[in-house]
């Protein structure tokens, strides 16, 4: 049995090393990519607050597929370029958005999210997937959350 969490009350750069650490030890020698965004989407809904979606799409075929989750039913296809995950497929670059609302061309899959961090897993400089998470609250992310996911997409980029 794995029983991952974080210490209560740690600073958010702990929390985020605590849940980088949980990351790997889960995926580390799993072969299967699949199983091991299952297990980092769950981390994620245990570790991070006030988040109502997190989890991965995948590229496929030059766009991107829903892939493992917690949260509510979300959108099975997004074409790169479109919406929050296809811009951050399409540039390479995360996306760190305080009010989605405002963002040109937002996919709204579940009405109650209103900001969004969405980070791309690359693998040898191509990007093979994004992390997506998502909040009801306004401005809900920041530069610390960015860098703590960009490092766990760092962690697992070999392993997905």
């Amino acid at each position: 049995m794995f029983d991952f969490k974080p210490d209560a009350d740690c600073p958010k750069a702990e929390t985020y090393r605590q849940l980088q650490q949980a990351a790997a030890a889960l995926t580390e020698g799993e072969p299967d990519p699949v199983a091991n965004m299952a297990n980092v989407a769950a981390l994620l809904g245990d570790f991070l607050p006030d988040l109502n979606w997190a989890g991965f799409y995948r590229v496929v075929d030059g766009e991107l597929v829903l892939g493992p989750f917690v949260g509510r039913p979300a959108c099975i296809r997004i074409p790169f370029g479109k919406g929050v995950c296809g811009t951050a497929a399409a540039d390479g670059e995360t996306q760190l958005v305080e009010d989605v609302h405002a963002f040109p061309g937002h996919i709204a899959c579940d009405s109650e999210t209103n900001s969004e961090l969405v980070v791309p897993v690359k693998r040898n400089g191509t990007v093979i997937a994004v992390i997506d998470l998502d909040s009801p609250s306004l401005a809900r992310f920041d530069n610390e959350d960015r860098e703590g996911i960009e490092g766990l997409a760092e962690i697992i980029s070999g392993r997905i």
